[in-house]
């Protein structure tokens, strides 16, 4: 089964020529912002901007899986989202929800892989049966993994393998001495995806909103002013095109790297490959 695509013949050739002109993001990692102000622009209400993102989100999903991105991670809903009106909430779960069902078949057809970070329990019942419904069927897929932070936020995570760190050192399973920076990066949520290469935050804001607070410390930062409902695969395409541009050093200086891609594989990426190689 195809796509069932409404992106133009130009749009296709568009992301068919991003690898002749640079590396592409193994990991792309998207903080969705804007779709509450991108209806009121219009004088609509919220839930048709948040309608309206759940297109953006079905375009790019297919436009990174065309361009041949490994790993994409989308900004869903934070846990301080859970502080928002209550019949938002619910729109928004029920909206998460009808996305899945009517998404789940293209997704698998698609060879894309469903999964999931955050904390999960927190959703209604429904949600997250739809959740297991998608990581289930889709797990076995091995093309792009769609990665949705549901629940989530940065601080949450890294409190929550600092408890288990503790409890592990309190039980003498670990010694202070073990803790560094691998250890940590096991116990996140994210411990079976690679650091994300470029990180894109739509609506022209500059904050991070405690996403990926850990993993981002390397990463390629895009700003778009774009809403994210108007944010489609020409701009995606700006924003690959901007990581092309981007001399990744790590840390250390232009004469130091000696790869030629303009990707240095990090250690993480390292092992997820190796593993993923078994």
């Amino acid at each position: 089964m195809a796509w069932i695509s409404k992106m133009s013949s130009e749009a296709f050739a568009e992301l068919d020529a991003l690898a002749a002109e640079g590396p592409i993001p193994n990991h792309i990692a998207i903080i969705m912002d804007g779709n509450g102000r991108w209806a009121k622009s219009r004088g609509k209400a919220r839930v048709s901007g948040h309608r309206e993102g759940v297109r953006s989100v079905r375009e790019i999903v297919e436009a990174c899986a065309r361009a041949e991105v490994k790993y994409l991670t989308l900004y869903t809903f934070s846990t301080e989202n859970w502080k928002r009106p209550k019949d938002e909430v619910t729109m928004l779960m029920r909206l998460l929800v009808s996305s899945l069902r009517s998404e789940l078949d293209n997704l698998h057809e698609n060879n894309i892989r469903f999964i999931t970070m955050g904390e999960l329990t927190r959703l209604p019942a429904e949600a997250q049966k739809e959740v297991m419904r998608a990581t289930d069927k889709t797990a076995c897929n091995t093309g792009l993994t769609l990665n949705l932070a549901l629940s989530y936020s940065g601080r949450w995570d890294i409190v929550r393998a600092v408890k288990k760190l503790a409890m592990d050192a309190r039980s003498g399973r670990i010694s202070p001495e073990d803790i560094d920076e691998q250890l940590i990066s096991s116990l996140l949520s994210t411990a079976h995806v690679p650091d994300p290469d470029l990180l894109i935050r739509t609506s022209g804001e500059l904050r991070l909103s405690n996403f990926l607070l850990w993993e981002l410390a390397y990463t390629e930062l895009y700003i778009s002013e774009r809403f994210w409902p108007d944010f489609r695969t020409p701009e995606l395409c700006d924003a690959i095109r901007s990581y092309q541009t981007r001399e990744r050093r790590f840390g250390q200086v232009s004469e130091q790297l000696t790869e030629t891609s303009g990707h240095r594989t990090s250690k993480k990426e390292q092992r997820i490959n190796a593993v993923s190689s078994i």
